[in-house]
């Protein structure tokens, strides 16, 4: 029977459990001669360090377990941890090579995940894709596959869900609200304010008093 204990390098060690007992249970004579004798610790002394190259490629391979990271944020985590430039980059383009990196497909799977999930537009997208490194060539092929009326269509969803929680406010504070939330997810101003209005025209507000009202962006 093994359990698995994490050390605080973030490395796994199997550890035997009947070892322990036995070293717990044994006298003090016992424990000596096996010290004397190599521990586990000891032959654990004698082992090579790991070269950075290959500390890169366990840091690496950790985080894309958990989700797809762009070369940047796997590049920026390696820093942090003290992996030498060079050895970084060697690490980071043969994955590259090999397709465990891959930010035309990170960027593309992020377009679609967060517009349909979240509802975000093509602005908000590309700027949160630059913050994780994406190359701006990358972002406008990945955004570029939202067209306008795609964009329209979800906007106009969003408003539909938000309508009834604005319903017994003033025409003013409809508008901005519905607007804002728009603006927020990144829509284009005009888009933004032709979708409210003729949601809440659809409501039976006046067409000329919604044109009066330009609630500020």
């Amino acid at each position: 029977m093994t359990r698995r204990t994490e050390w605080p390098g973030g490395e796994d060690d199997t550890v035997s459990a009947a070892g322990d007992a036995e070293t717990r249970n044994a006298g003090p004579g016992r424990r000596g001669r096996k010290d004397s004798g190599g521990s586990a610790s000891s032959r654990a002394g004698t082992e090579p360090p790991r070269t950075p190259e290959e500390q890169a490629r366990a840091i690496c391979l950790r985080l894309l377990t958990g989700s797809p990271r762009t070369r940047k944020q796997l590049g920026d985590a390696l820093r942090r941890r003290g992996i030498p430039e060079e050895a970084a980059e060697e690490v980071l383009s043969r994955f590259e090579d090999v397709g465990l990196i891959d930010d035309a497909a990170f960027a593309g799977a992020w377009v679609e995940s967060r517009h349909h999930g979240r509802g975000l537009a093509r602005r908000a997208l590309a700027r949160e894709l630059r913050t994780k490194g994406v190359d701006s060539a990358l972002i406008d092929e990945a955004v570029g596959r939202l067209d306008s009326e795609q964009e329209e269509s979800t906007a106009r969803e969003l408003v539909d869900r938000k309508l009834r929680s604005t319903r017994g406010l003033d025409r003013d504070k409809r508008l901005r609200r519905l607007a804002g939330m728009l603006a927020r997810k990144g829509y284009p101003e005009g888009l933004a304010l032709r979708v409210v209005r003729r949601a809440l025209e659809e409501e039976g507000e006046d067409p000329e008093l919604l044109e009066q009202q330009l609630p500020e962006m």
